[in-house]
């Protein structure tokens, strides 16, 4: 089997699209209705969902990847509430992490840190191929959230 090899570059405007459509969302929906919760079992307010996809960020391509320790309360993130602007300025300091991290990762190496109960051939590559499918898992829930968010409004 021949290996996929795409840049850095490639791989962060993925990322990033992910991340500012999230952000952009957010910011669109303002500070209520980013912070209300659907009335869904299980439903996550948009705040929680992008909160939610720092830490993952932060978790896997650092954490996991680098072995540098960025805390996370997991429980914590999806309780999350807040103003908008402020998640939406986090969201910025978090893609110019992103880019560091990514930038320093070796794609063919074994994470610094693996997290617990991950295959443990697993690479730094595939670690960030992680972090890319939560993103973009993540900004469809944050899609169809924010229209039924807005559908309810009427």
């Amino acid at each position: 089997m021949r290996s996929l090899v795409i840049g850095s570059d490639v791989f962060l405007t993925y990322c990033d699209d992910a991340l500012v459509a999230m952000r952009d969302m957010v910011t669109d929906l303002g500070d209520d209705l980013a912070n209300r919760r659907p009335d869904l079992p299980g439903a996550n307010s948009p705040f929680a969902i992008l909160t939610h996809c720092l830490g993952v960020c932060g978790r896997w391509a650092s954490t996991v990847n680098l072995g540098e320790v960025i805390p996370r309360d997991r429980d914590a993130e999806f309780a999350a509430a807040g103003k908008v602007a402020d998640l939406a300025a986090e969201t910025d300091r978090l893609r110019q992490a992103l880019a560091g991290w990514v930038t320093r990762a070796d794609p063919t190496a074994r994470p610094a840190n693996p997290a617990d109960g991950e295959d443990p051939r697993m690479t730094q590559g595939e670690v960030l191929l992680h972090v890319y499918e939560e993103l973009a898992q993540h900004r469809g829930q944050m899609e169809i959230t924010r229209d039924v968010l807005r559908a309810l409004e009427g």
